[in-house]
């Protein structure tokens, strides 16, 4: 397969990618010459799609809307006014801009030369139709006592309603909601966690009910999900700092292929580049290369508070996931050990890749912030578990909890020195491997590269992961066993989380729970059982984090679970 490279992305970003326009403080039309302008639009238009900001940064931000217009126009113009005011008497930035066909109509402005540390609302408008209005503010420079944010992953329409969104909509002290991925599924009805859609009024839209290959395809789940009002409101209310993970393009995606990209299925570089570019179509983020010199990585700083870098694990650099079943001999059933390990450790392995990982370091190295924050997709923190439970995982069985629950209490014993333990209880405890490939422990080579940085330097290094639906804690530790860093991992929004997997009931999941945080070394919490959200808090002293669990998605009726967890870190 042909890998994508920055002169990819150049070119696609010169055949639509970021459809982003500049402007500055007080630029602009008066109202006259606005409506002049937009007459000319002859037709009925719609805003069926909200609004919604991005990427904020200290003097600017991106705000976004689709125009649905009547008939199939080459361009609509259309108006966008950017204010101090809810009422819009103070209006700042008024600009006239145009929709095209070829970007499916959507719209986005890198609006430029705002203060810092300012709330700002802002509307679109045509001859025809005023959207919603919406708000967002600009990041605050120099000292900075507070930072709160919401994070996110994994949002697949067809499994539940969008119950996290709404919840943190409502929400008046929240910064800005950090996306760590999977915010549309590639699946097509009949798929993955689509079992339940029909019944509880979730299916795709008639015309997208298959898988998505083509630039149509993503454009117009994209443009389903964003029917959803839980997700336009939430759009509505904060501005989003977004990265994408697999699902974006196809399940367990790397720099060459996916495990959801098949014989038969047209060139996979192809259908990258289309996903890519509905993408940045659709979301309030900023083009992938500007001038030629930026990727999606990037970096967003609250004051002297905290550095945030979100990094892209999936597509910049990402070497095909390692599989235990290429190690074992299909005829002894005997485990090619060496193998695995040297492969493991081959130091050409890349999740990062040499440039954004170097990047990265260099930031953390020269940021003056008290915490350093990474927001990206897959789990940090070393999960290894009896290798026994490997099988048990690939093939899960209803006795797995009780598997679990029975090595968990050798671990105990093993912790409390218990002379009764034999060689083989031992052995079925100490012999551990990674349960997943897919996350850092599979490219572990990189991991310690930003661990040593970290531990160099001293840092306060805070780690934000999604990816796996379930709700974690855990300690970073480097390959000394001395801990650098904490990692936070957010549940799903709606997708199914191991409790679905597992087929494990709510008494099940709870020993699960109970049994993983014994048997992994670094586990500090987990929730494998329900879907939510998380909030991080940041003060110069500590980063207070929650995670906020909604008891239903099957239906817009849910209520928070009100012995909500907590954890807290001192910097």
């Amino acid at each position: 397969m042909t890998t994508i490279n920055r002169r990819d992305f150049i070119k696609a970003s010169l055949m639509g990618f970021g459809v982003v326009s500049t402007t500055s403080l007080l630029s602009g039309c008066n109202n006259d010459d606005v409506n002049e302008q937009l007459s000319i639009n002859d037709f009925e238009t719609y805003f069926n799609h909200g609004v919604a900001s991005g990427d904020p940064l200290a003097d600017r931000a991106i705000l976004w809307t689709r125009v649905t217009p009547e008939g199939n126009p080459s361009s609509v113009l259309v108006s966008l006014d950017i204010a101090t005011d809810a009422d819009f008497n103070t209006i700042v930035i008024q600009e006239v801009l145009t929709a095209l066909a070829s970007s499916d109509y959507t719209l986005k402005l890198d609006a430029i030369g705002l203060e810092a540390g300012t709330r700002y609302y802002y509307r679109f408008k045509t001859n025809t139709a005023t959207s919603v209005t919406g708000q967002f503010s600009t990041l605050a420079v120099g000292a900075l006592n507070q930072a709160k944010f919401a994070v996110v992953s994994c949002a697949n329409y067809p499994a539940g309603h969008f119950n996290v969104y709404a919840d943190i909509a409502v929400q008046t002290d929240l910064d800005a909601v950090i996306h760590l991925g999977d915010y549309i599924y590639e699946y097509g009805m009949g798929g993955y966690a689509t079992d339940n859609a029909q019944e509880i009024g979730r299916s795709l839209a008639q015309d997208n009910e298959g898988e998505l290959f083509s630039l149509e395809d993503y454009r117009k789940r994209y443009a389903h999900y964003r029917t959803d009002n839980a997700l336009q409101a939430l759009h509505q209310q904060l501005p989003f700092i977004a990265i994408w993970d697999d699902h974006e393009v196809a399940n367990d995606a790397h720099q060459q292929g996916a495990e959801n990209h098949n014989e038969g299925e047209g060139d996979f570089h192809t259908r990258k580049l289309a996903a890519l570019q509905a993408y940045f179509e659709w979301m309030p983020i900023r083009p992938f290369v500007q001038n030629e010199t930026e990727s999606l990585y990037r970096q967003f700083q609250f004051g002297d508070l905290l550095s945030l870098y979100m990094l892209d694990t999936r597509l910049e650099a990402r070497s095909p996931q390692l599989e235990y079943s290429d190690y074992i001999d299909p005829v002894t059933g005997q485990i090619d050990q060496a193998g695995f390990i040297a492969d493991l450790s081959n130091p050409n392995r890349a999740l990062l890749g040499t440039t954004q990982l170097s990047w990265l370091q260099s930031q953390i190295v020269q940021s003056e912030s008290t915490w350093q924050v990474l927001g990206q997709q897959v789990l940090m923190t070393r999960m290894a578990i009896p290798a026994e439970l490997l099988a048990s995982l690939a093939s899960p069985s209803p006795m797995i909890a009780q598997q679990f629950q029975q090595l968990a209490d050798l671990r105990v014993r093993q912790l409390s020195q218990d002379p009764s333990l034999t060689e083989f209880d031992l052995a079925r405890i100490n012999t551990r491997a990674p349960y997943n490939l897919d996350a850092w422990d599979g490219y572990p080579i990189e991991r310690e590269m930003i661990l040593a940085t970290a531990k160099a330097y001293n840092k306060n290094l805070i780690v934000l992961a999604g990816d796996t639906h379930n709700a974690w804690a855990g300690d970073l530790t480097d390959s000394q066993g001395d801990k650098v860093g904490f990692e936070f991992a957010t549940p799903s929004v709606s997708s199914p989380g191991l409790e679905s997997y597992l087929s494990l009931d709510e008494p099940s999941a709870l020993a699960f729970e109970k049994g993983l945080n014994f048997l992994v070394d670094d586990l500090r919490f987990c929730n494998i059982r329900q879907r939510g959200y998380m909030t991080l808090t940041f003060t110069k002293e500590l980063v207070n984090t929650q995670w906020v669990f909604v008891d239903n998605v099957l239906s817009n009726d849910y209520q928070v679970n009100t012995n909500q967890a907590g954890y807290r870190v001192k910097g």
